[in-house]
């Protein structure tokens, strides 16, 4: 069932650092849009005459509007039902590195009702698979540092490297310094525009939430209505990011232990999950997984909990138990985007070691949490970022719509709280009472939510909960 490796996969897109601010960009002619045929790069998914494709040159630094482009390829699926079609529902993809080309195409992320009353749109951000996508291979000459840096000599390896390795991603894309949010909120505005939509109708996914707020703040008279589902927080600094991640991974952890222990179809009933899964680590700890590392099995609570699949999750730690390798688990980071949007502020291994002190002080169990992986993936960034963290400053007519689960191992529920707290008047955050990471489809009640405010502009209630299941 599981194959007997595990790869943490980054896959390295574009950055560059330390460049000035976004500029406001200037409105200038709308764009235009020519639909045609998707590329045929989908194998598993049959041709779909309602789904159509088209390049938009957009450009690449919105400070100099008249200066290089690149092209942005968009994807459009029309409402099923004409005669009730209420607009263009712009879809927000996460990651960051996930394609919303991909996500119209497949059409699997929508309800009945959207796809039946809204042209369903979407896009491949910037440096994302057919957005000037780069090319980037690791200097063969250099090791590849380990995730857990154990002393001054991982730390200055990991710097070097990824310098290294950015330095081969910089040459093959033209937006190699231009990748973070602020550019995408740009490229956003102007696919409104291209649409002729005169307000933005918009539904964000886990990272996808970051360009949704970011878009409300810059152009508030532009929105009709903002989902954002699994809300990440660009509020935080390095320490709170990486404790806090940490702790959503614990919460959702113990949801799985809790489940574990009152559940007789899961294959660790009646035994101690927690010392189960101490001595897994505790093997990883000693090379009984080698090269496998104690992350690398964390990253198996990490991929699994944001299902949830608890049953393969059991099953895993179980056959590590017996001594099996971890399976593999991949954890993409799209690095031109977040680490543009977020900086990773170590200076030595002495700062980094406070920071695995602070994510084990709250997650004694799972030790790191998705933070660990940030950090190491954004080590040796010049400063500023081109799009520093900050509270939120939105005043929009519609609040903006959150959902977000109670044990989400990736947006954590606090992140999701703490940016309610900053939108105020201007938010309305709906829990849904279980587990997992995404949570529009999980029940009649979250899909009810979001439908309803999307096509009617109808607000739930404040406090608003979905049950589990």
């Amino acid at each position: 069932m599981f194959r007997r490796s595990v790869t943490v996969v980054v896959a390295v897109l574009t950055v560059l650092a330390g460049l000035p601010a976004v500029a406001q960009a200037r409105p200038g002619p709308p764009p235009g849009l020519t639909w045609g045929g998707c590329p045929d790069d989908l194998p598993d998914v049959p041709p779909d005459p309602r789904v159509r494709c088209a390049p938009l040159r957009l450009p690449v630094d919105w400070a100099r509007p008249d200066g290089p482009t690149f092209t942005l390829v968009v994807a459009r699926r029309a409402a099923r039902v004409a005669e009730q079609r209420v607009g263009t529902l712009v879809f927000g993809p996460g990651g960051p590195g996930d394609s919303g080309v991909e996500r119209i195409r497949r059409g699997d992320r929508f309800s009945d009702e959207l796809l039946d009353r809204f042209d369903l749109v979407s896009f491949d951000p910037r440096t994302v698979a057919r957005s000037a996508a780069p090319v980037c291979t690791p200097d063969p000459e250099l090791r590849r540092p380990p995730v857990v840096l154990t002393g001054q000599a991982d730390f200055d390896a990991t710097v070097a490297y990824n310098r290294a390795l950015w330095n081969r991603c910089r040459p093959t894309s033209p937006v190699f310094g231009h990748a973070d949010t602020l550019s995408t909120v740009h490229d956003l505005e102007a696919l409104r525009r291209a649409l002729g939509e005169r307000r933005l109708t918009f539904h964000g996914s886990s990272y996808g939430t970051l360009l949704g707020q970011q878009y409300a703040e810059r152009y508030p008279d532009r929105v009709r209505a903002v989902v954002l589902e699994g809300v990440f927080d660009h509020s935080l600094d390095v320490r709170s990011f990486v404790r806090t991640q940490a702790a959503a991974l614990q919460d959702a952890f113990d949801e799985f232990v809790t489940w574990c222990d009152s559940s007789p179809g899961c294959v660790l009933h009646g035994r101690d999950v927690r010392a189960v899964w101490a001595a897994v680590l505790a093997r990883a700890d000693n090379d009984g997984y080698a090269p496998r590392t104690a992350f690398d099995v964390t990253a198996v609570a990490l991929g699994m909990l944001a299902g949830p699949r608890f049953p393969q999750l059991a099953e895993a730690v179980r056959d590590m138990a017996a001594g099996m390798p971890p399976p593999e688990v991949k954890l993409p980071v799209a690095v031109a985007v977040f680490c543009a949007d977020w900086p990773a502020t170590v200076r030595d291994h002495h700062g980094y070691a406070a920071l695995l002190r602070a994510a084990r002080a709250v997650a004694p169990d799972v030790r790191y949490g998705a933070g660990l992986l940030a950090v190491h993936t954004c080590l040796g960034w010049q400063s500023p970022v081109r799009n520093p963290p900050h509270e939120l400053r939105v005043r929009t007519r519609t609040p903006l719509l959150l959902l977000n689960a109670r044990h989400d191992p990736r947006t954590g529920y606090a992140w999701a709280t703490n940016v309610a707290r900053q939108l105020g008047r201007h938010g309305r955050l709906v829990t849904y009472e279980g587990s997992g990471h995404g949570t529009y489809l999980r029940n009649a009640c979250t899909v009810a939510v979001v439908d309803r405010y999307l096509v009617d502009l109808t607000l739930p209630a404040a406090d608003a909960r979905c049950p589990a299941g």
